[in-house]
């Protein structure tokens, strides 16, 4: 596929993911990328987020993460469930603790889903594709 023919159908320069600026959205990308928004829709879960991601070796454990909030732990819990579950995060269980590392394949997504595209889009043509 060309570098023009992606830009038609609203891909980034991998391939990987139509733009929101591009041309319009399937109901099934939208209804996976609202999962992943939604996720993130809350103060909290952000900064569980930035947490995570920001941590020296890539991951970190929920020991580590409860006492920077004045929240219960069962609603951290709930917090880190949700991000789980929209595939922002992944964890594994060591011991009695477990441990969070960011998706970085699922992050990266929601950003080039964000990001305009590079080069000039003709919308007749974006819309033509993403619809046949």
């Amino acid at each position: 596929m060309s570098k023009q023919e992606r830009a038609v159908l609203g891909q980034d320069e991998g391939g990987c993911c139509p733009t929101l600026l591009a041309a319009p959205l399937g109901e099934g990308q939208a209804v996976e990328l609202a999962k992943m928004f939604k996720a993130l829709g809350d103060p909290v879960r952000i900064r569980l987020l930035s947490m995570i991601a920001s941590r020296a070796g890539g991951e970190i454990c929920v020991c580590d993460l409860t006492p920077a909030f004045e929240l219960s732990q069962p609603t951290i819990s709930h917090h880190l469930k949700l991000l789980k579950q929209a595939g922002l995060i992944e964890s594994e269980r060591r011991g009695t603790w477990v441990h969070y590392r960011l998706v970085p394949e699922t992050t990266d997504r929601l950003a080039a889903v964000l990001t305009r595209p590079t080069g000039p889009v003709d919308a007749g043509t974006a819309i033509a594709a993403a619809t046949s």
